[in-house]
């Protein structure tokens, strides 16, 4: 049995869902941020960064959004989550996930904790200017790019896209324009017509737009 540690509002929603659509056998532990247990001695024995997510398996514990997901897909092949006998193409959906890793997920976190690259509160408030035009850049790039429709990889239903739908759930807070990314907003339909997103998300109680 694995444990998934989460937050609502939150990456963990995606290795939620890869769990879920894995079958795998796992029990969702949340975290409650407005408490601060993130921080509690009892979690940070469980991820030191005292973030989310976390997984903890019959090994030892992972973190990472990109991590967690290869793991789910690589653990559970039958699931076809990803294209394991294709090198290329797995690394096609490594880059994906990292780019939203590295610099989409950045993004956003400029309007909410500035506090982690400046003590400056006018660089603060800077930076969370700054947010709309970032994160439209970023999914302009997406949609224009790399979401090949109508999933990420194209016909084939990966890792990718629990983690493009979910980073996109960030989308209107904050302040993008989801009617000029028609390709992303039927992505996001498609994904709510799943069961496994469909079953993570009521349990997380994670508002889609």
């Amino acid at each position: 049995m694995y444990r998934l540690y989460y937050a609502p509002g939150t990456c963990a929603l995606a290795t939620h869902i890869a769990l879920e659509e894995a079958g795998a056998p796992y029990e969702a532990v949340r975290v409650d941020f407005g408490a601060q247990a993130q921080r509690s001695p009892d979690y940070l024995a469980v991820n030191p960064k005292g973030r989310v997510p976390a997984l903890v398996t019959e090994i030892g514990t992972l973190t990472e959004t990109p991590a967690l997901l290869c793991f789910v897909a690589q653990r559970f092949p039958e699931a076809g989550l990803a294209p394991l006998d294709d090198p290329f193409a797995l690394a096609q959906i490594q880059e994906f996930n990292s780019y939203l890793c590295s610099t989409v997920h950045v993004a956003h976190a400029h309007g909410r904790r500035g506090s982690r690259w400046s003590d400056d509160a006018a660089a603060h408030e800077s930076m969370k200017r700054k947010v709309p035009s970032s994160m439209t850049e970023c999914f302009q790039l997406i949609e224009n790019k790399f979401l090949k429709g109508p999933w990420v990889m194209g016909e084939r239903y990966t890792i990718a896209d629990p983690y493009l739908f979910t980073i996109g759930t960030w989308l209107e807070g904050d302040g993008v324009d989801t009617a000029k990314l028609p390709k992303f907003m039927a992505h996001r339909a498609k994904m709510l017509e799943r069961p496994a997103v469909q079953k993570a998300v009521a349990a997380e109680g994670t508002q889609i737009p």
